[in-house]
């Protein structure tokens, strides 16, 4: 059986299954209804932790925003840590103990969660903020009369990759250089109420690009080749930077720092191979979105869907869903759009796309589908789709188990 049939099958029995737990809840669902199927979740954390290979792996909370999911994918062996996207994410966090361990991934000059952090003991201790800059160590400073609180401090160094002049990879920190990563290091050190604990280097031009997309295969061969680049350079300079931070804190092996965090979903491999990194990050892979459909390196299992109803038949050839405009964040273009998975045979109209309050629907089973019928689609990225829903249903088999709130369920927008 040929992998597109597979797939046009394996979809179509989904429809079915998860019209059958549908029917089965006993109560009425409001749309969108956005769904995790839990055995396709269980087995993409199973295979994430197969591949970091006994590294430790941070789950990724951006990637999936329903604290239930977070919950979930820490109790899977291998996973320990919550990289989280805000600081106010990480004292919820915190608070409502859904883990003791958390990195915030991003710098944070959030003037009432900075407030909230030296003013808590517990939280502070628990929460490791990131640092590029002077600045950010400034922005603490300013909201407290004493250091008696110490903040743990990460540094975010640039893991990009440099190639013919040019930089490659995501525009975050300022710190390249060995030099310039030793300078802001001895100054956390050096300043009272800061405490110096790890370092992050995502290489998102490893983890978080295709290499393996049939239509773009002259492209896909270049994304291999920048890949393998990164990798080998990028092993050389945190090689370098590790001794330069031993010799710095006085320790040898790299024991002078708590972790050093490295990777995504689609790096877990080589990230985790680096003999200086000891933990590395997970989120999207726990989901499989499409914008992670053509990786050489994994394969995951699609787990969470979006349901909208046909509301209108235009045509006999045309079926249109309330909904739909649930457009990924990134370089606006086709691949950021949602695609209608199940059942198969289905696809936007290039007039309309995915709209804000309605989305037509053609293909060869457009036909086939009644007023009120759902239509399951999949998100292009992990995670962001559940900010338009405040609940989603867990399912196992054919049948949903379990109503779970998302943050935004929770009364939380981060």
């Amino acid at each position: 059986m040929s992998d597109v049939h597979h797939s046009y099958v394996a979809r179509n029995r989904l429809w079915r299954r998860l019209g059958e737990a549908v029917q089965a809840w006993p109560e009425p669902l409001s749309t969108p209804t956005f769904v995790v199927d839990l055995d396709a979740f269980d087995a993409n954390a199973a295979d994430l932790a197969r591949r970091a290979g006994g590294t430790p792996i941070r789950v990724a909370s951006k990637s999936l925003r329903v604290p239930a999911l977070v919950s979930r994918a820490l109790a899977t062996p291998g996973f320990a840590g919550v990289l989280a996207y805000t600081l106010a994410e990480a004292l919820w966090l915190v608070e409502n103990d859904v883990t003791d361990d958390v990195v915030v991934a991003y710098p944070s000059v959030d003037r009432a969660a900075l407030s909230a952090l030296v003013a808590s003991p517990r939280a502070a201790s628990r929460i490791t903020i990131m640092a590029d800059d002077l600045a950010h160590l400034d922005a603490v400073d300013a909201l407290r009369a004493s250091t008696a609180v110490p903040v743990r401090v990460a540094l975010d160094v640039d893991a990009g990759l440099r190639w013919g002049g040019q930089a490659v990879g995501p525009k975050r920190s300022p710190l390249y250089d060995v030099g310039a990563v030793v300078e802001l290091a001895r100054a956390v050190i050096d300043r009272p109420g800061f405490q110096l604990v790890g370092v992050m280097t995502y290489e998102g031009q490893v983890a978080g690009v295709p290499d393996d997309v049939p239509t773009q295969r002259a492209r896909s061969a270049v994304v291999r080749k920048i890949k393998q680049l990164s990798v080998a350079q990028l092993e050389v300079r945190r090689t370098a930077i590790g001794e330069a931070l031993d010799a710095l804190t006085g320790h040898g092996d790299f024991t002078g720092l708590a972790f050093w965090n490295a990777g995504g979903s689609g790096s877990i491999e080589s990230s985790a191979a680096d003999p200086v990194v000891t933990e590395v990050t997970a989120g999207s892979g726990l989901f499989g979105p499409t914008l992670f459909d053509h990786y050489r390196s994994f394969s995951p299992q699609p787990a969470a869907f979006f349901g909208l109803p046909v509301t209108r038949r235009p045509n006999a050839e045309v079926a249109t869903v309330h909904g739909g405009g649930l457009i990924a964040s990134g370089p606006a273009g086709a691949d950021r759009v949602p695609t209608p998975w199940a059942p198969a045979g289905l696809g936007l109209t290039p007039l309309e796309g995915a709209g804000e309050v309605q989305t037509p629907l053609v293909g060869a089973n457009a036909a086939t589908l009644a007023i009120g019928d759902l239509v399951w689609f999949r998100h292009a990225k992990s995670g962001e789709p559940f900010e338009h829903g405040r609940t989603v249903l867990l399912a196992q088999g054919d049948r949903f188990v379990e109503e779970v709130s998302t943050y935004r369920g929770h009364g939380l927008a981060f």
